[in-house]
């Protein structure tokens, strides 16, 4: 099953006694948080689910895969996220 932004609204909704709108302030406020904290370069770990984090890839040479000429590719930072050991061990069982 595929979990979309607004099925996670409606689930905090309904389990939490939210209106819709009371509950997708929460996803969107806690998201936009992580978000931020990435932008800033921080780490952010949620104990028995994961931690975010960025990571940077160095620059480097590409090709062309139409053309196969070599194509320069300049250093960026990616956002990465590593599972919690809980998380891991649900997903497993």
């Amino acid at each position: 099953m595929k979990l979309t932004k607004s099925q996670l609204i409606q689930l905090v909704a309904e389990q939490h006694n939210l209106t819709r709108q009371e509950a997708e302030t929460v996803v969107s406020a806690v998201f936009g948080n992580i978000t931020q904290a990435l932008e800033h370069g921080d780490r952010v770990e949620l104990r028995g689910f994961g931690a975010f984090s960025v990571r940077l890839r160095p620059a480097r040479e590409g090709r062309n895969p139409k053309t196969g000429e070599l194509v320069s590719i300049p250093e960026k930072r990616t956002p990465f996220f590593k599972a919690g050991k809980e998380m891991r061990r649900r997903v497993d069982s």
